[in-house]
């Protein structure tokens, strides 16, 4: 993996997201709690509604159009509905947040 530095842990606040946009399309940073980051598509698969202007709670998110919601760890929707979005590794190190750049198609400058 080639760890890309994106921000500062404060960057996003708990229970809030980060809009990131990459070769990939846009992905949503999620901050769950805090010291806990995940990564995940920005696009809801229903109606494509912005998961970043989502409700976090747990480790999960709710669409702010329809509420379908996402388990951020897997990427699957939960209850009766169907479908999941994409997640890509996210870690911490200290206080800076980094994605895994060969997932977002990006490579580090080093």
């Amino acid at each position: 993996m080639s760890w890309i530095d994106i921000g500062h842990i404060d960057d996003v606040p708990v229970r809030g997201a980060r809009l990131l946009k990459t070769q990939v399309g846009c992905i949503a940073v999620f901050r769950t709690a805090e010291t806990e980051v995940f990564a995940a598509s920005n696009s809801c698969p229903h109606k494509q509604g912005p998961l970043v202007e989502g409700i976090v709670h747990g480790q999960k998110v709710t669409c702010p159009l329809h509420n379908w919601v996402f388990d951020l760890n897997t990427g699957e929707a939960q209850g009766a509905d169907e479908g999941r979005i994409e997640t890509y590794p996210v870690r911490l190190d200290g206080d800076r947040i980094l994605i895994d750049g060969d997932a977002v198609g990006q490579r580090s400058a080093a």
